[in-house]
Protein backbone atom coordinates (compact mmCIF):
# COMPACT_ATOMS: atom_id res chain seq x y z
CA UNK A 1 0.00 0.00 0.00
CA UNK A 2 2.50 2.13 1.05
CA UNK A 3 4.43 1.45 -2.64
CA UNK A 4 1.10 2.38 -4.94
CA UNK A 5 1.22 5.62 -2.74
CA UNK A 6 4.36 6.65 -3.82
CA UNK A 7 3.92 5.86 -7.27
CA UNK A 8 1.18 7.66 -7.32
CA UNK A 9 2.30 11.13 -6.08
CA UNK A 10 5.54 10.58 -8.62
CA UNK A 11 2.74 9.95 -11.45
CA UNK A 12 1.41 13.05 -10.21
CA UNK A 13 4.45 15.21 -10.18
CA UNK A 14 5.38 13.89 -13.54
CA UNK A 15 1.56 14.85 -14.66
CA UNK A 16 2.02 18.51 -13.21
CA UNK A 17 5.51 19.11 -14.88
CA UNK A 18 4.35 18.04 -18.47
CA UNK A 19 1.52 20.37 -18.10
CA UNK A 20 3.91 23.19 -16.77
CA UNK A 21 6.38 23.33 -19.80
CA UNK A 22 3.48 22.54 -22.68
CA UNK A 23 2.48 26.19 -21.97
CA UNK A 24 6.10 27.54 -22.94
CA UNK A 25 6.59 25.20 -25.74
CA UNK A 26 3.71 26.55 -27.33
CA UNK A 27 4.77 30.02 -26.41
CA UNK A 28 8.29 29.19 -28.14
CA UNK A 29 6.19 27.53 -31.40
CA UNK A 30 4.09 30.83 -31.77
CA UNK A 31 6.83 33.23 -31.66
CA UNK A 32 8.68 30.76 -34.30
CA UNK A 33 5.49 31.04 -36.34
CA UNK A 34 4.67 34.39 -36.27
CA UNK A 35 8.83 34.83 -37.29
CA UNK A 36 8.50 32.87 -40.04
CA UNK A 37 5.44 34.19 -41.28
CA UNK A 38 6.82 37.61 -41.01
CA UNK A 39 9.84 36.83 -43.51
CA UNK A 40 7.18 35.22 -45.76
CA UNK A 41 5.65 38.19 -45.81
CA UNK A 42 8.39 40.52 -46.71
CA UNK A 43 9.93 38.50 -49.44
CA UNK A 44 5.42 38.03 -50.74
CA UNK A 45 5.75 42.23 -50.65
CA UNK A 46 8.99 42.73 -52.41
CA UNK A 47 7.71 40.29 -55.04
CA UNK A 48 4.23 42.07 -54.99
CA UNK A 49 6.19 45.13 -55.56
CA UNK A 50 8.35 44.35 -58.44
CA UNK A 51 5.37 42.70 -60.08
CA UNK A 52 3.42 46.17 -60.04
CA UNK A 53 6.72 47.71 -61.81
CA UNK A 54 6.75 45.44 -64.54
CA UNK A 55 3.03 45.69 -64.97
CA UNK A 56 3.55 49.87 -65.37
CA UNK A 57 6.49 49.33 -67.28
CA UNK A 58 4.56 46.52 -69.89
CA UNK A 59 1.40 48.99 -69.68
CA UNK A 60 3.93 51.98 -70.55
CA UNK A 61 5.01 50.17 -73.75
CA UNK A 62 1.42 49.28 -74.87
CA UNK A 63 0.88 53.02 -75.12
CA UNK A 64 3.77 53.99 -76.64
CA UNK A 65 2.69 51.49 -79.93
CA UNK A 66 -0.59 52.74 -79.98
CA UNK A 67 0.54 56.26 -79.87
CA UNK A 68 3.24 55.58 -82.76
CA UNK A 69 0.01 54.01 -84.44
CA UNK A 70 -1.48 57.12 -84.60
CA UNK A 71 1.18 59.34 -85.48
CA UNK A 72 1.64 56.79 -88.16
CA UNK A 73 -2.20 57.47 -89.51
CA UNK A 74 -1.85 61.17 -88.61
CA UNK A 75 1.72 61.92 -90.73
CA UNK A 76 -0.46 60.79 -93.97
CA UNK A 77 -3.49 63.60 -93.42
CA UNK A 78 -2.09 67.50 -94.24
CA UNK A 79 -3.39 70.78 -92.27
CA UNK A 80 -3.38 71.89 -88.72
CA UNK A 81 -5.21 69.25 -87.25
CA UNK A 82 -2.92 66.66 -88.25
CA UNK A 83 0.45 68.13 -87.10
CA UNK A 84 -1.45 69.06 -84.15
CA UNK A 85 -1.86 65.25 -83.46
CA UNK A 86 1.40 64.09 -84.52
CA UNK A 87 3.19 66.81 -82.01
CA UNK A 88 0.46 65.82 -78.95
CA UNK A 89 1.24 61.64 -79.91
CA UNK A 90 5.04 62.52 -80.27
CA UNK A 91 5.52 64.52 -77.06
CA UNK A 92 3.24 61.93 -75.19
CA UNK A 93 5.92 59.01 -76.63
CA UNK A 94 8.75 60.36 -75.07
CA UNK A 95 7.01 61.27 -71.49
CA UNK A 96 5.98 57.94 -71.35
CA UNK A 97 9.12 56.79 -72.73
CA UNK A 98 10.96 58.51 -69.82
CA UNK A 99 8.97 57.13 -67.16
CA UNK A 100 9.26 53.23 -68.56
CA UNK A 101 13.79 54.27 -68.25
CA UNK A 102 13.10 55.33 -64.72
CA UNK A 103 10.73 52.50 -64.04
CA UNK A 104 13.26 49.58 -65.49
CA UNK A 105 16.27 51.78 -63.14
CA UNK A 106 14.00 51.49 -60.43
CA UNK A 107 13.29 48.11 -60.96
CA UNK A 108 17.03 46.93 -61.27
CA UNK A 109 17.28 48.59 -58.19
CA UNK A 110 14.55 46.65 -56.62
CA UNK A 111 16.27 43.43 -57.62
CA UNK A 112 19.83 44.46 -56.01
CA UNK A 113 18.24 45.58 -52.78
CA UNK A 114 15.68 42.74 -52.48
CA UNK A 115 16.21 39.37 -50.27
CA UNK A 116 14.52 37.62 -53.14
CA UNK A 117 17.51 36.58 -56.26
CA UNK A 118 16.31 35.22 -59.85
CA UNK A 119 18.25 34.89 -63.02
CA UNK A 120 14.61 35.16 -64.75
CA UNK A 121 13.74 38.34 -63.15
CA UNK A 122 17.18 39.83 -64.09
CA UNK A 123 16.68 38.22 -68.01
CA UNK A 124 13.05 40.02 -68.15
CA UNK A 125 14.37 43.62 -66.64
CA UNK A 126 17.15 43.05 -69.47
CA UNK A 127 14.54 42.06 -72.65
CA UNK A 128 12.38 45.55 -71.04
CA UNK A 129 15.96 47.41 -71.57
CA UNK A 130 16.59 45.81 -75.20
CA UNK A 131 12.39 47.06 -76.22
CA UNK A 132 13.11 50.37 -74.65
CA UNK A 133 16.55 50.83 -76.73
CA UNK A 134 14.54 49.57 -79.96
CA UNK A 135 11.78 52.19 -79.24
CA UNK A 136 14.38 54.98 -78.88
CA UNK A 137 15.40 53.88 -82.45
CA UNK A 138 11.73 53.58 -83.57
CA UNK A 139 11.16 57.06 -82.35
CA UNK A 140 14.35 58.42 -84.00
CA UNK A 141 12.98 56.81 -87.06
CA UNK A 142 9.84 58.57 -86.90
CA UNK A 143 11.28 61.82 -86.41
CA UNK A 144 13.54 61.52 -89.48
CA UNK A 145 10.60 60.37 -91.72
CA UNK A 146 8.56 63.63 -90.19
CA UNK A 147 11.28 65.85 -91.14
CA UNK A 148 11.89 64.68 -94.55
CA UNK A 149 7.60 65.49 -95.18
CA UNK A 150 8.01 68.70 -93.87
CA UNK A 151 6.34 68.06 -90.46
CA UNK A 152 8.45 69.85 -88.50
CA UNK A 153 7.40 70.48 -84.57
CA UNK A 154 9.44 73.26 -83.24
CA UNK A 155 8.80 72.53 -79.79
CA UNK A 156 10.08 68.84 -79.90
CA UNK A 157 13.66 69.62 -80.41
CA UNK A 158 14.96 70.89 -77.43
CA UNK A 159 12.88 68.15 -75.47
CA UNK A 160 14.66 65.25 -78.13
CA UNK A 161 17.80 66.95 -77.60
CA UNK A 162 18.03 66.78 -74.53
CA UNK A 163 16.02 63.49 -73.81
CA UNK A 164 18.74 61.14 -72.84
CA UNK A 165 20.79 63.95 -70.36
CA UNK A 166 17.28 64.59 -68.43
CA UNK A 167 17.12 60.98 -67.91
CA UNK A 168 20.38 60.18 -67.32
CA UNK A 169 20.50 62.88 -64.94
CA UNK A 170 16.88 61.46 -63.43
CA UNK A 171 18.71 58.15 -62.92
CA UNK A 172 21.56 59.62 -61.07
CA UNK A 173 19.36 61.25 -58.69
CA UNK A 174 17.19 57.85 -58.66
CA UNK A 175 20.09 55.79 -57.66
CA UNK A 176 21.54 58.26 -55.26
CA UNK A 177 18.09 58.00 -53.30
CA UNK A 178 18.17 54.63 -53.25
CA UNK A 179 21.42 54.27 -52.12
CA UNK A 180 20.34 56.37 -48.99
CA UNK A 181 17.92 54.66 -48.74
CA UNK A 182 19.58 51.21 -48.77
CA UNK A 183 22.67 52.58 -46.32
CA UNK A 184 19.64 54.11 -44.12
CA UNK A 185 18.23 50.98 -44.00
CA UNK A 186 21.12 49.01 -43.32
CA UNK A 187 22.10 50.90 -40.36
CA UNK A 188 18.59 50.85 -39.21
CA UNK A 189 18.84 46.59 -39.00
CA UNK A 190 22.62 46.42 -37.72
CA UNK A 191 23.42 45.95 -34.23
CA UNK A 192 26.56 44.77 -32.85
CA UNK A 193 27.54 41.51 -30.01
CA UNK A 194 30.19 40.82 -28.11
CA UNK A 195 31.24 37.70 -25.94
CA UNK A 196 34.07 37.15 -23.58
CA UNK A 197 35.35 36.16 -20.61
CA UNK A 198 35.03 38.59 -18.01
CA UNK A 199 38.63 39.32 -17.63
CA UNK A 200 38.74 40.44 -21.86
CA UNK A 201 35.46 42.29 -20.96
CA UNK A 202 37.22 44.50 -18.90
CA UNK A 203 40.32 45.01 -21.11
CA UNK A 204 38.32 46.30 -23.22
CA UNK A 205 36.11 48.74 -21.02
CA UNK A 206 33.34 46.98 -21.43
CA UNK A 207 33.00 45.97 -17.92
CA UNK A 208 34.32 48.64 -15.62
CA UNK A 209 33.85 49.01 -11.93
CA UNK A 210 34.60 52.78 -10.88
CA UNK A 211 35.83 51.78 -7.22
CA UNK A 212 36.75 48.45 -5.49
CA UNK A 213 32.98 47.95 -4.08
CA UNK A 214 31.36 49.43 -6.75
CA UNK A 215 29.37 47.69 -8.96
CA UNK A 216 29.98 46.52 -12.27
CA UNK A 217 28.83 48.73 -14.72
CA UNK A 218 28.37 47.67 -18.59
CA UNK A 219 29.02 50.01 -21.94
CA UNK A 220 29.06 52.81 -19.36
CA UNK A 221 32.12 55.12 -21.62
CA UNK A 222 35.17 54.73 -24.04
CA UNK A 223 33.93 51.30 -24.17
CA UNK A 224 36.09 49.67 -27.31
CA UNK A 225 33.48 49.52 -29.76
CA UNK A 226 36.16 47.67 -32.85
CA UNK A 227 35.24 44.53 -29.98
CA UNK A 228 32.30 43.98 -31.14
CA UNK A 229 30.96 41.97 -34.46
CA UNK A 230 28.50 44.14 -36.80
CA UNK A 231 25.28 42.09 -37.69
CA UNK A 232 22.46 42.25 -39.45
CA UNK A 233 19.17 41.59 -37.38
CA UNK A 234 17.01 40.12 -39.85
CA UNK A 235 19.68 37.53 -41.10
CA UNK A 236 22.02 37.24 -38.24
CA UNK A 237 19.27 35.15 -35.48
CA UNK A 238 21.86 32.29 -34.23
CA UNK A 239 25.16 32.77 -32.26
CA UNK A 240 28.07 30.29 -31.52
CA UNK A 241 29.34 31.05 -28.03
CA UNK A 242 31.49 28.00 -28.08
CA UNK A 243 31.52 27.56 -24.36
CA UNK A 244 29.90 25.50 -21.68
CA UNK A 245 28.85 28.56 -19.47
CA UNK A 246 27.20 31.69 -20.54
CA UNK A 247 25.12 34.34 -19.37
CA UNK A 248 23.80 37.49 -20.39
CA UNK A 249 24.65 41.04 -19.60
CA UNK A 250 22.58 43.32 -21.60
CA UNK A 251 19.04 43.81 -21.01
CA UNK A 252 16.67 42.21 -23.51
CA UNK A 253 13.07 40.30 -23.27
CA UNK A 254 13.23 37.11 -22.53
CA UNK A 255 11.10 35.93 -24.30
CA UNK A 256 12.46 37.01 -27.86
CA UNK A 257 15.31 34.55 -27.62
CA UNK A 258 16.67 31.68 -26.01
CA UNK A 259 20.13 30.77 -24.47
CA UNK A 260 20.58 27.05 -24.01
CA UNK A 261 23.50 24.45 -24.99
CA UNK A 262 23.67 22.78 -28.36
CA UNK A 263 24.40 18.30 -28.67
CA UNK A 264 28.24 19.12 -27.72
CA UNK A 265 26.93 21.29 -24.12
CA UNK A 266 28.47 24.43 -25.61
CA UNK A 267 25.68 27.25 -25.41
CA UNK A 268 24.14 29.19 -28.66
CA UNK A 269 21.80 32.46 -28.62
CA UNK A 270 18.75 32.26 -30.64
CA UNK A 271 16.74 35.01 -31.27
CA UNK A 272 13.17 34.09 -31.69
CA UNK A 273 11.85 37.82 -32.40
CA UNK A 274 14.69 39.88 -33.40
CA UNK A 275 12.62 43.24 -33.57
CA UNK A 276 11.61 42.73 -30.66
CA UNK A 277 15.05 41.15 -28.73
CA UNK A 278 17.21 44.30 -30.31
CA UNK A 279 14.01 46.45 -29.30
CA UNK A 280 15.95 47.57 -25.90
CA UNK A 281 19.57 47.75 -26.82
CA UNK A 282 21.81 48.05 -30.19
CA UNK A 283 24.16 46.29 -28.28
CA UNK A 284 24.60 42.71 -27.03
CA UNK A 285 26.67 41.67 -24.32
CA UNK A 286 27.63 37.91 -23.00
CA UNK A 287 30.24 36.66 -20.42
CA UNK A 288 31.23 33.25 -21.02
CA UNK A 289 33.95 30.63 -19.22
Amino acid sequence: MKKLTILAVCALAILSSCKNEAPKQDLLMTQLRDSLNQIISQKDNEINDMIATFGDIEEGFREITEAQSRVTLAKSGEGTNSAKRIKENMQFIQQTMRQNKELINKLKQQLRDSSFKSEELKKLIDNMQQQLEEKEQQLQALREELDKKDIHIAELDETVANLNTNVNQLTEETTQKSQTISQQDKELHTAWFVFGTKDELKKQNILTKDGLFSKTKILEKNFNKDYFTKIDIRIDKEIKLYSKDAKMLTSHPSSSYTLAPDANKQYVLRIIDPNLFWSTSKYLVIQVK
